[in-house]
């Protein structure tokens, strides 16, 4: 089976945790023996990347005898989409389907191409499409693991007795730190120990001693698919206080130590100190492995071969 894997978010150097997600599913393919090849289209370099991803697409058809595309994110669809020799897969992750002029596009792309893939339920219903397979991007269970938080704390210089209270990720607007940070500030009021750590633009690989070293993350954005940081606090058994996005719910229930909120400081700060008094880890590792790397791009290689069949039987 030869793929080829079109994205407009990939790690570069100017941008080495872009689309990490989509290198580690690519990896995971081919670790399965599929012959996957990538076309990155940087769209961060503006929009003449674009207008020449068509050209590079077709090129890269004619030239390497695919069996199918898989498209990540609707502008990499578009292109996919230039092309008619092999099947086209396309894969939404979020909150492009749910927010912006970017919303519409997506489910007119999501009509064309041959089979979309989708993160979470809530990305399906966006796009008005039943039919959608959900497949979330996997999580690193080898790199996120549990360690002892003092060795993790020690590592980062962290102190070793404060309460920390972990935001993980780029501080857009879409994420709302504003709310943690209030949140945060509430509950420093009745317990003022508590400090919150902000683990932006971050390596990949120092990640997971954020996720051990801290106490318990939180994440309050407007709109996500399947967002990694909380998978990947699973992975490492770290309590989790959410908003009700994506698909946190399906995520964390049943998983003692993890919290839903509603999107108000008020409310966060309850559950941030609920999560505090739990006072342990989570059993949060076990509960995701069924999302590891590995098991995702099993169910990756099934999707593949249903949508080459369908297209030569066609």
């Amino acid at each position: 089976m030869r793929v080829l894997t079109v994205t407009n978010m990939y790690p570069s150097p100017a941008a080495p945790m872009s689309g990490i997600f989509v290198a580690e599913q690519v990896a995971s393919l081919q670790r399965r023996g599929l012959d996957v090849e990538l076309l990155f289209v940087n769209g961060a370099a503006g929009w003449g990347e674009y207008l020449r991803g068509f050209g590079r697409v077709r090129r890269a058809v004619l030239a390497g005898d695919y069996d199918l595309i898989h498209a990540h994110y609707v502008f990499s669809g578009i292109l996919a989409l230039a092309q008619r020799r092999a099947p086209v897969l396309l894969t939404h992750h979020g909150i492009e389907t749910q927010l912006g002029w970017t919303a519409p596009l997506c489910r007119w792309a999501s009509r064309r191409v041959a089979r979309t893939i989708v993160t979470s339920r809530r990305v399906q219903a966006a796009l008005g499409r039943a039919d959608a397979e959900i497949i979330p991007c996997g999580v690193d269970t080898d790199l996120f693991r549990p360690m002892p938080r003092a060795a993790a704390r020690a590592a980062l210089g962290m102190p070793a007795e404060a309460p920390l209270v972990l935001f993980a990720g780029m501080r857009r607007p879409e994420k709302r730190f504003d709310l943690v940070a209030a949140a945060v500030g509430q509950l420093r009021a009745a317990r003022p120990g508590v400090e919150l750590v902000v683990a932006e633009a971050e390596p990949h690989e120092r990640m997971p001693l954020f996720m051990n070293a801290c106490d318990v993350l939180v994440l309050a954005s407007e709109a996500e698919g399947s967002p990694m940081v909380i998978k990947e606090a699973m992975a490492c058994n770290l309590p989790i206080v959410s908003v009700d996005v994506g698909d946190v719910a399906e995520i964390i229930s049943g998983t003692a130590g993890c919290y839903l909120a509603r999107r108000e400081p008020a409310d966060l700060a309850a559950q941030i100190g609920n999560a505090l008094d739990f006072g342990r880890r989570t059993a949060g590792r076990e509960a995701i492995m069924p999302l590891s790397l590995d098991a995702i791009a099993a169910r990756l290689e099934r999707v593949y071969q249903e949508t080459i069949g369908v297209f030569h039987s066609a």
